[in-house]
């Protein structure tokens, strides 16, 4: 049974920044993709198992990045020069056959999700 819990989320001022993390339990496949999406499911980053290929939505290039820790079965968002527009419940979610496209309904287990903040 997958499961995804992720945490980091908080309040912070706009141009600060965040690392949300997303840690996975029971993945069993060969070759799989983790994403972060916000907001009605909008997609943000995702990055995938088998080559470490990362892909970004046009909004948050160079300024957020995505990366695993294969030893923690974590997942990380990391989140620079956070502007109001950013605030959003963050979801990590996972596809079993390594599609790391924009399409959520391609993602079949979601987390429940961290609320990030950020104030003018």
């Amino acid at each position: 049974q997958v499961q995804l819990v992720e945490s980091g989320g908080g309040l912070v001022h706009a141009g600060g920044s965040l690392r949300l993390s997303c840690a996975a339990s029971g993945l069993i496949f060969d070759n799989y993709a983790v994403g972060w999406f916000r907001r009605e499911r909008a997609f943000v980053a995702s990055i995938r198992h088998i080559d470490d290929s990362t892909y970004y939505a046009d909004s948050v290039k160079g300024r957020f990045t995505i990366f695993r820790d294969n030893a923690a079965n974590t997942v990380y968002l990391q989140m620079n020069s956070l502007t109001p527009e950013d605030t959003a419940v963050y979801y990590c979610a996972v596809s079993g056959s390594g599609y790391r496209g924009e399409d959520s309904n391609l993602y079949g287990y979601w987390g429940q999700g961290t609320q990030v903040t950020v104030s003018k």
